[in-house]
């Protein structure tokens, strides 16, 4: 049984692998002391699987706290488990990824074989991002689950490209009573022209996918889709895609 944990500055994704078939995973918010939060993980996959440590044969880790946890296997860069996750996980289809991680976005584009031709980040900035989302769904008490919803009324610009301008535009937005489904719709606008701007508006290999937790979000989907004028694919739990993707580095 092989173990791949993605610790990143949001979330921890920590999937279990038995035959090259996920068998368990799990996501948590990340928080002080991710060592131990990764070993209580562990042991909550294991005994949920029936298994015991001596059946880890593998334990493989990236993302922003890769190097905090002890007794590696092996310890990948983000961008290259991302790249081999998302290449097994689609049978070797996708040719242009976008990932929307919780401090960055990044696009990579790979060959038939998998391999990293190309890729662009943004800048440490969190607008367009996992957080920026958060933060969002915070102002807004609403669960980032429901930020799918497609209002039938059109949705309100959001003119900020600063996250901290953003969250200020945003709630004075309520304070004029728009309504909420309105300003969701255009976050996720707002976002997709982010991500399109990165992208330089370049021609895309017609496989296109997105992964990373906001890819859950379907009205940001749409909207993507919208910008980039390309259909965007998602594999079934796109959050896990980098933790899978240590397993095949």
């Amino acid at each position: 049984m092989k173990i791949g944990i993605d610790v990143g500055s949001t979330a921890i994704k920590i999937v279990f692998s038995a035959d090259n078939q996920m068998i368990w995973k799990k996501a948590v918010p990340t928080r002080p002391e991710q060592p131990a939060l990764v070993n209580e993980l562990i042991q909550q996959g294991l005994d949920d699987c029936c298994l015991l440590k001596k059946d880890i044969k593998t334990l493989c880790t990236t993302g922003y706290g890769r190097n905090l946890i002890n007794g590696s296997s092996r310890v990948v860069d983000e961008i290259t488990a991302n790249a081999a996750g998302i290449h097994q996980l689609t049978s070797g289809r996708a040719r242009t990824l976008i990932n929307i991680g919780g401090q960055d976005v990044k696009i990579i584009k790979l060959s038939d074989t998998g391999r990293i031709l190309d890729f662009k980040m943004n800048d440490k900035c969190a607008a367009g991002t996992g957080r920026f989302f958060e933060i969002v769904a915070k102002i807004l008490d609403t669960p980032l689950n429901e930020f799918s919803f497609e209002s039938s009324d059109e949705p309100v610009n959001i003119n900020s490209i600063c996250a901290v301008f953003a969250e200020s535009e945003i709630v004075s937005l309520l304070a004029q009573g728009i309504d909420k489904h309105r300003i969701i719709k255009g976050v996720n606008n707002s976002v997709a022209r982010r991500i399109a701007n990165l992208t330089g508006h370049a021609d895309l290999d017609e496989d296109v996918y997105v992964d990373g937790g906001p890819a859950l979000n379907q009205g940001l989907i749409e909207s993507l889709e919208n910008e980039l004028l390309y259909d965007i694919k998602k594999v079934q739990d796109p959050q896990f895609t980098v933790a899978w993707g240590t397993l095949f580095c």
